[in-house]
This record gives C-alpha cells, sequence and structure tokens, in this order.
C-alpha cells in the first residue's frame, strides 16, 4: 500500500484505533564523512549507496510498510527540495508536503516545522514518525514492528526515541542508556540517559555493561505533543519556526519557510532540546539491520564482500588487496597490496584513508572549507531545477559547458553582463529565445547569445536536450546572471554562488 493509500489515516498499529499517523522525513544534513562523493549540495541521502534507490528513495520506499499512514511530509535544504521532489516522482509518491528550509539549523527546528504542517493538514494531535532520510535498514517488517510499538507509546503521551543495541564499541554513534520497561507495549523501556558519542574505552564499557543502545534518530511522538516540549524547553526555537511556517510562501509545490524568521532559530538537535530534558522520553528498541550510513566503513559493512574481505563498485582491478573497499566513478582504478583501505575515486577528488581513520574525513571538508576550495560543495556535475551542467575545459577569458536540459523544462530567461555564450546542439531540439526573438535548433546547429541579450533555453521535446556551451568574456562566474523570469521561483544569485 502507498503512503496516503487510507484517506482516514486508519492505521494498523493501534489495533483498530483511528490514529493519523504522518512520517516526517529529514533530509538535510551534508554527509561530510562521506565525502568525496557526498557533498553539501549532493549529499549521501540523494545518492543510491546501498542499492539501486538513493537513501531517500529507499526512506520512502520504507514508509510503504507503515500500512495505513498518510504520505510524508519532507524536510530539506532549499537547495535540495527540487531534486528530492524529482526523486519521489520516480517512486511515483507524492509527499503531503515539501518544506524548504533557507539554511540548516539541526534537526529539533526541521522536526517543529514538520510538526506544524501536520497540524494545519490533519485534525486532533497527529502523531509524528521523524526519520532521517539517510539511513540503511534491511529488514523493513521488524522496522514496522518497532514503529508500531513506538506509535502505542505515543498515543499514551510519551516521545519514543527506536533504539539499535549495541553490538560494538562504536565511537560514531550517540548512546541510549535504558531503564526498566514502560508497561504499554512490549520491549519498550524509559531512557535514563542519553550519552554523546563517547571514546574507544567508554565504548568499550557500555558494551561490556549492557543496556546501551545507539540512538538511531528515529522519533515518534504527537505533534502538538512536540511543540509543547519544545516550547516549554526552547521557546526561542519554537516562536522561530513557529513565525517561519507562518510566513511561509507556496513555490512550484514547496512551502519555502521565511528565511528571516527561520534564521532567529537556534541550531540545536532534538535529542539537546527536548529528549534529553522531558521526564516521559522512552525508548524502543530496533533490531531491523540498521545503519546511520555515515562513514565509508559503516557503508562497506553493509556491501558483499569478495573472499579477502574487498568490496568493490565500478572499473575496479584489485591484486593482493584485503580487506579494502574501493569505489570508481567511471574511471579503472587498480589497487596493489592494500590492506585495511578505503578507495573513492570521483571526478575531481581521490579519497585514499585507513579504515580505523574514516570517521576523520570530515576534517578534510573543514581544511578545504578554511582554505576556500570548493571540492566540498558542490561535485563537478552539478544539479538543477532544469537539468545539469558539467565543465569540460576553461581558461582565461573562455569555458566549455556539457549543458542537458530535461523534457520540458527550460532555464530562466536571463542576461548577462560580463560574458557572452556561443550554443551547439549536439542531442534533441533547442527552442532558443534571445532578444525579441524565439526560434528552434535542431542537432548540429548553433548560434550566438551576445553579452547583455536577454535570453532562455528550452527542451520542448520528449528526450533530453544536450548543448555545449561556449563562454567568452572579462568574468565567466556563474554569479554573474540577472533571471528576469524563472519558473522555479528562483531569485538572482548572490555574488559567488554557484547558480543557473
Amino acid at each position: 500500500r502507498k503512503p496516503g493509500s487510507d484517506p482516514h489515516g486508519r492505521s494498523a498499529f493501534l489495533e483498530g484505533r483511528r490514529m493519523t499517523v504522518v512520517p516526517v522525513v529529514l533530509s538535510g544534513g551534508a554527509g561530510s564523512r562521506l565525502w568525496p562523493l557526498s557533498r553539501e549540495h549532493y549529499p549521501k541521502q540523494l545518492i543510491a549507496l546501498a542499492g539501486e534507490h538513493t537513501l531517500l528513495q529507499a526512506t520512502a520506499r520504507r514508509i510503504s510498510s507503515l500500512e495505513g499512514v498518510h504520505a510524508p511530509i519532507v524536510v530539506c535544504g532549499k537547495e535540495h527540495a527540487f531534486t528530492v521532489a524529482e526523486q519521489l516522482r520516480a517512486l511515483d509518491v507524492t509527499p503531503t508536503a515539501i518544506l524548504a528550509e533557507p539554511e540548516g539549523r539541526n534537526t529539533a527546528p526541521a522536526i517543529a516545522a514538520g510538526a506544524l504542517e501536520a497540524l494545519a493538514r490533519h485534525h486532533g494531535d497527529p502523531v509524528l514518525v521523524v526519520l532521517p532520510a539517510d539511513h540503511v535498514i534491511r529488514n523493513d517488517a521488524r522496522f514496522a514492528a518497532a514503529v508500531r510499538q513506538a506509535v502505542r507509546e505515543a498515543a499514551a503521551g510519551r516521545l519514543a526515541a527506536l533504539g539499535v543495541a549495541a553490538t560494538r564499541a562504536e565511537t560514531g554513534y550517540g548512546y541510549i542508556r535504558a531503564g526498566g520497561p514502560t508497561g504499554v507495549s512490549g520491549q519498550a523501556r524509559f531512557i535514563e540517559s542519553f550519552v554523546e558519542k563517547p571514546d574507544a574505552e567508554r565504548a568499550a564499557a557500555y558494551l561490556a555493561a549492557g543496556g546501551h543502545y545507539w540512538n538511531s534518530g528515529i522519533f515518534v511522538f504527537g505533534a502538538a505533543r512536540y511543540l509543547r516540549e519544545l516550547g516549554a524547553r526552547a521557546p526561542l526555537v519554537c516562536e522561530a519556526v513557529r513565525q517561519a511556517h507562518e510566513r511561509a510562501e507556496r513555490n512550484v509545490g514547496f512551502l519555502d519557510l521565511h528565511a528571516e524568521s527561520f534564521a532567529k532559530s537556534p541550531a540545536i538537535s532534538v535529542d539537546y532540546a527536548v529528549m534529553e530534558h522531558t521526564s516521559d522520553a522512552v525508548m524502543v528498541p530496533l533490531d531491523a539491520d540498521w545503519s546511520d550510513a555515515g562513514s565509508w566503513a559503516a557503508l562497506s559493512a553493509f556491501a558483499e564482500e569478495d573472499e579477502t574481505g574487498n568490496v568493490v563498485q565500478g572499473d575496479v582491478i584489485l591484486e593482493g588487496a584485503r580487506n579494502t573497499y574501493v569505489r570508481g566513478d567511471g574511471r579503472m582504478m587498480a589497487v596493489v597490496g592494500a590492506a585495511d583501505l578505503v578507495v573513492v575515486d570521483t571526478a575531481d577528488a581521490v579519497l585514499v584513508a585507513h579504515k580505523e581513520k574514516v570517521q576523520d574525513v570530515g576534517k578534510v571538508v573543514e581544511r578545504l572549507k578554511r582554505v576556500g576550495r570548493d571540492e566540498y560543495r558542490r561535485h563537478r556535475k552539478v544539479l538543477r531545477p532544469w537539468g545539469s551542467y558539467e565543465p569540460v575545459r576553461d581558461g582565461q577569458g573562455f569555458k566549455v559547458k556539457h549543458i542537458t536540459v530535461q523534457p520540458g523544462q527550460r532555464l530562466s530567461l536571463q542576461v548577462h553582463r560580463h560574458r557572452a555564450e556561443h550554443w551547439v546542439v549536439v542531442r534533441g531540439a533547442a527552442r532558443v529565445t534571445r532578444g525579441d526573438e524565439t526560434f528552434t535548433l535542431a542537432e548540429d546547429r548553433s548560434t550566438y547569445i551576445p553579452q547583455g541579450v536577454a535570453h532562455r533555453l528550452e527542451n520542448p521535446g520528449a528526450a533530453p536536450l544536450e548543448i555545449i556551451e561556449v563562454q567568452m568574456g572579462s568574468y565567466l562566474g556563474e554569479d554573474d546572471i540577472v533571471r528576469l523570469d524563472d519558473m522555479y521561483g528562483r531569485a538572482a544569485p548572490e555574488p559567488s554562488r554557484s547558480e543557473a
């Protein structure tokens, strides 16, 4: 059954009791520890890391196993909204809403926005099932069973977190210390405390002591119940998000949260803001082959290994390697005599790391930020609502791009102050607006766009349009755009930001 197939929201979770259950999918974050594949403008949840579907798509499919729930509310960064919509559309999933955050403020504000939207769309106090979009869960049936227990706890007025029994001394996860049973549902237990990511010695002590669970980041609670707790314990967050939601603008199927209001919210996690302080926090065990896919080591643990413990993806040749993860991105790769390594190749960066040090990949991203490099932010291939572009070559006074426009899509009507452009159609047919004229270009045809002339590129066909664009001028930055009209509701880009 697809999400939203039951218009009354009748849930099998509560043995026939009417209950509105709304998944809230959190699709923010940059996944910096999975660099260079995951980047700020194209993070891990939008990438197929553990199967044919992206992690976001896998989450949407998993929601289908929660019988009787409504269609999800998705909260994501504004720059990802069109990609999120397209990936869900590919699965024939229509979300209740896509809430676009103007900037990331962590999970407490994101969940608050989802809660407000759920209350605006449903009667009573709907139960939220808060799901990060970037997790790997292999057993959907056990996942659904755990959520069913958590919904029962939420119906009793509690705030539930799903915890994964610790099976190793893991330093990359936060922990939950479980107390006695709640007496409401199965194995649910009260939470004694939340514990920050430990060092190796403390992680080993937690494992030996038992009763410690990894904090999965999956939560279940009533929408109004959460907002009351948030208002009591983090009122600045609650008020800022209320204002951002009230002043939001609907834009091409998205709800753009008001930027100035949202920026006033402190950046804080739901754990810090609510769960660590409420007296009604409970934990439901999750035994569903879970991983947060937070590092290359965690991801490789889910992949199929060869007889010597190697995992390879792409055009890879191994010689004498063992316990090594290698992921290619088009080029042939050869790894000789390596052990316990992670090797990841992309078009513009290569990562080589020891498996015991992959938690430090995020430090590389921080260094890239400090020195002003752009590789932490974007790939060479840049996604846009209308398609994508990829730089081919650039030099003094010129730049060459490969541009792909998806069927029925079009770029904004725009003007460049500092450059002229020459377009050559290599596949498909292009509808071109240039000044006062509009005309069609077939394959192997070209046109010239003078500096300062308004222009637009459209794809009227049923197949992707591909062109080669040659830019010439004194300044070729992507912020040299004055938008006159845009079907996606985008404003002109800020200086030094890549936007086309």
